[in-house]
């Protein structure tokens, strides 16, 4: 939502189907902090990725034909929002996809892109060799595009942008930095480790530096942290948590609320690691704690005393845990 304020955006529209009372504590916690307008849109039933721009077209639409942004939630980058929003309108495109270079195509749905930057194709994980880039899941849209999303469940990228396509109106811009799709928690580690790189390039003050601290860790100002803590690299510590003394923290969120005893070790230096060598952490819950003495990484016993086996996780707010491959 900062990087849409940055872009000139002044009302950001939640599009929700589950639980939308997290929602509001959400909104009247940051609509303030923020500075924009944030209205919600409630889904009675999922409605793909294009039914909720039209269940919210009054919203979207307000006569002006000014664009608006669509934005997939599980997705991070460097935003290149104002830059894309500019790119949108020198083409008089009626929707422009944010594309990524990757080098395993096959994974994917790859867009097959002419000279001009227009989308000609979409290509579901080609066997052969027919582009590197992919949709980042970031759109830039004009009100025209609404015409053609029925009130259903639909999916715009497979019901929608290819009739834009043919009819040469579909543009892509490419991203220059990172990307990731932080749908899963191993990801979301690796989302986190690509955005504190990020930081580090561009905003290193907003990177927490203290005794103790290695690489790149990301800090809130109402945490508090004790004495003899030995944090990162690729860390981050949210709002209100509290880090007991002579903890051990590395490649893991810790989010709002969350208390970490005394001489606890969580992250990847516990030497766990999964199949696929990626870096093991620990989900914990909003108002819980990690005990004092508490190891934490593939293997843990946590959540009011619920035994837990995880791979990859992430400590959460909320009173749930998410974990994959566990």
């Amino acid at each position: 939502m900062q990087a849409l304020k940055a872009a000139g955006v002044t009302e950001v529209i939640l599009a929700i189907n589950y639980r939308p009372e997290v929602m509001m504590g959400f909104i009247a916690e940051w609509e303030p902090k923020l500075g924009v307008k944030i209205v919600c849109s409630q889904e009675k039933e999922p409605m793909g990725t294009a039914g909720p721009l039209a269940l919210a077209k009054e919203l979207l639409d307000d006569g002006s034909g000014q664009p608006f942004f669509v934005l997939n939630s599980d997705v991070v980058c460097e935003y290149p929002l104002k830059e894309m929003l500019d790119y949108h309108r020198a083409r008089g495109a009626e929707a422009t996809i944010l594309v990524t270079k990757v080098d395993d195509p096959s994974k994917y749905g790859v867009l097959i892109i002419n000279e001009y930057g227009q989308v000609q194709q979409f290509v579901e994980k080609p066997k052969e060799f027919v582009g590197d880039k992919i949709n980042a899941g970031i759109y830039c849209c004009s009100p025209k595009v609404l015409e053609r999303i029925e009130l259903r469940p639909t999916s715009i990228e497979k019901e929608v942008f290819p009739h834009v396509a043919a009819d040469g109106q579909l543009y892509a811009f490419t991203l220059a930095g990172y990307w990731m799709d932080v749908g899963q928690p191993k990801d979301y580690l690796k989302g986190l480790t690509l955005h504190l790189d990020s930081l580090n390039i561009h905003n290193p003050s907003a990177l927490y530096n203290a005794a103790g601290v290695s690489g790149n860790v990301l800090v809130a100002a109402s945490a508090k942290i004790g004495a003899d803590c030995k944090i990162g690299p690729d860390v981050s510590i949210g709002e209100g948590c509290v880090i007991g003394d002579g903890v051990r923290l590395s490649n893991c969120v810790v989010m709002k609320g969350v208390e970490v005893g005394n001489h606890t070790k969580v992250g990847a230096r516990t030497g766990l690691r999964s199949a696929d060598g990626a870096c093991c952490c620990c989900v914990a819950a909003h108002s819980q704690s990690a005990g004092t003495w508490t190891c934490m990484g593939k293997a843990a016993t946590f959540c009011s005393g619920i035994p837990c086996c995880f791979e990859y996780c992430v400590v959460l707010r909320q009173p749930w845990l998410v974990a994959a491959e566990g």
